[in-house]
């Protein structure tokens, strides 16, 4: 064998090597997300330390199952300061107790914060910066499009704690899923960069009838995005481009709350006048932190919050989406520069930053509706949109 053919041999077995580890990795996320969708915990572990994690909005009942060892919640920053937990530049902070934490408590630090008093926590409850494991499971949850707040606990528990009980036996013996907090951080990537064709198919459109859409499929198997190509767009001129994250309310139910169906149906029409163009529609519901919380940053919104504000009171950040999907659909296409229909400059640098040349910024606005003023007025003075 050649030394040509034997680094060939050994580049071949490391790519192989790479692309099982993340194959696992991204099994053991996908069903530790399941499970805590479920309500059931799981273990996540680190080099030296592991610790038992359940969502925190299915309440303690999930670690009590499996240990009576007392419990910590852990919560991200924006929503410690709800709490008037002012904790400076941490990004979790864990909620401790000297009893048992009760369904009151963790009701109290996940709940509706336009009806809580952040005095309800007194003098039981306070905050510490958490430690990046407990950051992990936070991050964990995230991705199960819950609440981001997660119970921990010591595993194996304090109270069964011996040196014969490893994480690894202890989770065997109480059926739990095993993740590495390393896997997170492989999963995270699999689903943003890794993303597949996997069918391609005519689809006329009303006022666009020389439509065809491609269905890629992330390598987490998540939600499907699909790319609307409307005519024959030239690969070697920028290419009209709309980036939709997806909105059921707005997009199908004509919700007037926001302004998602309008830009939809609009852009739409705009790229087929234009004589053609792609609409990239990525599976990002209510700005990257799913349907279900959307409706809950709602509620917070009638109690008088903003769009951004109600957000970061659940938790998340004021924007959770990620463009990166889009731009390896835009190349998996052949297409590296667009003329970008958007008022968002966040989009142009996330297109930009990732390899797509942004030629041109098409505006592209509608008028509020008697409804979506507030909307329309915190995205331009605080989401930095062009309006």
């Amino acid at each position: 064998m050649t030394r040509q053919t034997q680094t060939k041999t050994q580049a071949q077995a490391q790519a192989q090597d790479q692309s099982r580890a993340l194959n696992r990795s991204v099994t053991a996320v996908a069903r530790a997300i399941g499970d805590l969708r479920r309500g059931a915990p799981v273990v996540l572990r680190a080099a030296q330390s592991a610790i038992i994690v359940a969502a925190a909005e299915n309440g303690p009942g999930a670690l009590t199952a499996v240990t009576d060892h007392d419990a910590a919640c852990v919560i991200t920053a924006p929503r410690a300061q709800a709490l008037g937990l002012d904790q400076g530049d941490a990004t979790a902070i864990v909620i401790e107790s000297p009893d048992p934490l009760s369904v009151l408590d963790i009701e109290t630090i996940i709940g509706d914060a336009a009806a809580q008093n952040p005095t309800l926590l007194g003098s039981t409850l306070s905050g510490s910066t958490a430690n990046p494991l407990q950051m992990a499971a936070v991050e964990l949850v995230k991705l199960a499009r819950l609440l981001p707040a997660a119970l921990v606990s010591d595993c194996p528990p304090a109270t069964n704690a011996t040196p014969e009980v490893t994480p690894e036996a202890y989770a065997a013996q109480e059926n739990l899923l095993i993740v590495d907090a390393d896997d997170i951080v492989r999963y995270r990537a699999a689903s943003e960069e890794l993303l597949d064709a996997v069918v391609e198919v005519d689809v006329p459109l009303a006022g666009a009838e020389n439509t065809r859409m491609v269905a890629f499929r992330p390598a987490d198997g998540g939600k499907t995005h699909l790319a609307i190509i409307v005519g024959a767009p030239d690969p070697a001129e920028p290419v009209l481009t709309r980036l939709h994250s997806e909105c059921f309310t707005g997009d199908l139910l004509g919700s007037l709350r926001c302004d998602c169906g309008d830009q939809l149906r609009g852009a739409i029409d705009a790229i087929a006048a234009a004589g053609g163009g792609i609409l990239l529609y990525l599976a990002q519901e209510g700005r990257g932190i799913g349907l279900v919380n959307k409706l809950r940053a709602y509620q917070l919104q009638d109690a008088g919050f903003d769009t951004i504000d109600a957000n970061e009171r659940l938790g998340f950040d004021a924007d959770e989406r990620v463009y990166t999907p889009a731009a390896n659909m835009l190349k998996q296409l052949g297409y590296r520069s667009v003329r970008l229909m958007t008022n968002n400059p966040v989009k142009v640098a996330a297109l930009s930053a990732h390899g797509v040349m942004v030629s041109d910024r098409v505006p592209h606005a509608f008028p509020a509706n008697g409804h979506n003023e507030h909307y329309l007025q915190t995205k331009a003075a605080r989401g930095g949109h062009i309006l």
